[in-house]
């Protein structure tokens, strides 16, 4: 060991020696959380819970969606039903009409029967659109986002603004 010097040992004996902290790491100088800390906190939960209400969002809708598509696909089927599959039986039925009654009558007694069947399943279409239910659980959370962010104005009012401290004023 020549030209080598010795270590010196400045954490004593067995190396450094781990602590405990004694304090919050996020405390600052007086013990209370730090504003910078404390904007994190607050921006990730904002973020949580916003991602909470478009999840509920899409759940609530994503069910209506289903029942608004159900309903349409009735009205779908209803119409090329109606259109494909009666065509020939409405001639037919005319035709046999126009045995007893003079053809004008026949054919106006098959456009009234085509035209109630059609009014009938546009009645059912509907019965089952006005079943659908607005998303309540997403209303009623997000109505209730005022208590957690205070300083947000209320839903459906007005937001007041403030004039811009370097713009001129606008007059009215």
């Amino acid at each position: 060991m020549i030209g080598k010097k010795p270590r010196s040992q400045p954490h004593g004996p067995t190396g450094p020696v781990p602590a405990i902290p004694l304090s919050d790491a996020n405390a600052g100088p007086g013990g209370d959380p730090t504003i910078g800390n404390l904007v994190k906190d607050a921006t990730s939960q904002v973020s949580t819970l916003f991602r909470g209400e478009v999840a509920l969002a899409k759940a609530e809708l994503t069910r209506e969606a289903k029942k608004a598509g159900a309903g349409s696909g009735l009205l779908a089927v209803a119409g090329v039903m109606l259109l494909y599959t009666s065509l020939f039986f409405f001639i037919f039925l005319g035709a046999l009409l126009m045995i007893w009654l003079p053809a004008w009558a026949a054919f106006g007694i098959v456009f009234l029967l085509l035209l109630i069947t059609t009014i009938a399943a546009a009645f059912v279409g509907y019965q089952v659109f006005r079943r659908m239910r607005a998303p309540s659980k997403t209303l009623e959370s997000v109505s209730s986002l005022k208590s957690v962010l205070p300083g947000q104005p209320q839903l459906g009012a007005a937001p007041a603004l403030a004039p811009h401290p370097q713009l001129p004023p606008v007059g009215r």
